[in-house]
């Protein structure tokens, strides 16, 4: 089943706050996240994918030593769903934001 596009943006301000940024010429939003070294980097990509899979909704992301850069959009429903959302404010738990 596709997923929704978000109409309400509403439930994107508390990511706003937490350094989410949105590329509205994608419909997406990014971070970047700054850990203190490689290893930790790689854990959070570890922790981050597991859930990714349980969401069944997977990041677009790189990783440079301790640098990881998230974009977040759904791809099926060409824009912002709340899979993002939940994704999103799991990844800043995950990373202790």
């Amino acid at each position: 089943m596709p997923s929704v596009k978000l109409t309400d943006r509403s439930a994107l301000l508390p990511l706003f706050a937490t350094g989410w940024e949105q590329d509205k010429a994608r419909d997406s939003i990014t971070k970047t996240f700054l850990f203190k070294n490689f290893v930790e980097a790689f854990g959070f990509m570890t922790r981050a994918a597991i859930w990714a899979e349980k969401l069944n909704h997977h990041p677009e992301w790189s990783n440079v030593y301790r640098t990881v850069t998230v974009t977040l959009t759904t791809h099926d429903c060409d824009g912002l769903s709340e899979l993002d959302v939940k994704l999103a404010t799991k990844m800043d738990e995950l990373a202790g934001y």
